[in-house]
């Protein structure tokens, strides 16, 4: 009996030992040390450069794919031939219009000159109306001294006095009509000159159809993309090709949508382009989100280092805020800012290390604020410590 109460003792005295703490050998840790001082909080964003000037070139008429004589990559002029197009039907129209325009040309000639035909018969008419209306006049004061004679009767003086009034009113009326024909004259020609204009303003439309159909880049920089092949029909408005000017870029970050809540305008950024680093600042936050993730547009004012091009991946470090005197550490694995977690602090003889609860605050790329349960100085194991979740004390080698 003695005996069977003696092992229950020595199970019941070896199941309450605590475990022995586990050995770590301490090169394979990381450890840090708690400082005071300022604190730049960072976030950071993957990315690419991207054109600031960009220009979509689209056809302007329907056409056919006849030649490509521009590549991706290559540098071009504002005139820069980039894609031939064809269009039979076009050009058919292009040439009657240029008929029908030198058709209204020689109607307006034609015009032109019935019209002095027409002017210059008015006018001789009117001259010979005058001449009548003189003989008239000289021949009604010669019968009136002849009347007095008694040579001829008064009968003959008044029909020839009847007659003279009658030619100066036609004269004054003819000289009404050829006065009023100027302005008739001036309407016709400015109405058929109207539609020569017409003929000639759509002559000049299907000849810059026609010239349209060769596809200018309309900017100086590079052929991002062509996107046509020899052969393929395109409408009009079909974009066929990018141009982008190499020189203006603008860096394009994708921020995590759980950090880009303190991303303002204006702030500063440092963008790795893996040649060099460009300062600059937040141009533009896009108010979506998309794939967890908030673009962020940052304008360079830095000079572009070599190597630098519309596409290239970079890194982007914006500065959210400086905070002074606090007191931080390097981010651990496992630490979230503004959330509780335990820490693995170096005992003061550094054999060993114990878990103490800390609360964290904000946060960096790279650091984090303690607000609780850690001073500057402290060691701390900062590493993944998962598999010691069972022990709060741990023994390092």
């Amino acid at each position: 009996m003695m005996f069977l109460l003696t092992v229950i003792g020595i199970i019941w005295y070896v199941s309450s030992l605590r475990p022995a703490a586990p050995s770590i050998d301490r090169t394979a840790i990381w450890i840090e040390t708690v400082k005071r001082g300022p604190m730049l909080r960072q976030v950071m964003g993957l990315g690419k450069l991207v054109p600031e000037e960009i220009i979509w070139v689209p056809a302007v008429t329907e056409g056919r794919v006849e030649k490509k004589l521009s590549e991706a990559g290559a540098r071009v002029k504002s005139d820069t031939i980039l894609v031939e197009l064809s269009n039979p039907q076009l050009v058919l129209e292009a040439v009657n219009a240029e008929w029908d325009w030198k058709a209204e040309e020689d109607s307006y000639a034609d015009l032109k000159v019935r019209i002095t035909r027409e002017k210059l018969t008015q006018a001789a008419d009117l001259s010979k109306l005058e001449s009548d209306y003189e003989q008239a006049v000289l021949r009604c004061n010669a019968n009136a001294e002849l009347e007095k004679s008694g040579i001829i009767s008064n009968l003959d003086l008044k029909r020839d006095s009847a007659n003279a009034k009658q030619l100066a009113n036609r004269l004054q009326i003819e000289k009404q009509l050829f006065a009023m024909n100027d302005g008739s004259i001036e309407a016709r020609l400015a109405q058929q000159r109207t539609r020569v204009d017409q003929r000639h303003a759509l002559y000049v439309l299907r000849q810059s159809q026609i010239d349209q159909l060769k596809i200018r880049a309309g900017a100086d920089g590079v052929l991002q993309l062509i996107q046509v092949d020899v052969g393929q029909r395109v409408g009009p408005g079909t974009n066929l090709a990018l141009v982008a000017n190499p020189n203006k870029l603008k860096a394009e970050l994708n921020i995590p949508e759980t950090r880009a809540k303190d991303v303002q305008l204006g702030q500063e950024v440092s963008v790795d382009t893996r040649n060099g680093f460009i300062p600059g600042r937040v141009s533009r936050i896009d108010p979506a989100v998309k794939d967890g993730t908030v673009t962020v547009d940052v304008r360079l004012e830095g000079e572009l280092p070599k190597g630098a091009r519309p596409d290239l991946s970079i890194d982007g470090t914006i500065v959210l805020e400086r905070l002074d005197n606090v007191v931080y550490v390097e981010r651990p694995v496992q630490g979230q800012p503004d959330s509780q977690t335990s820490i693995f602090r170096l005992d003061p003889d550094a054999k060993g290390a114990s878990r103490v609860k800390v609360k964290l605050g904000r946060s960096s790329v790279n650091t984090i604020e303690i607000r609780e349960g850690l001073k500057p100085g402290d060691q701390v194991i900062l590493s993944d410590m998962t598999a010691q979740d069972g022990f709060d004390h741990i023994r390092l080698n």
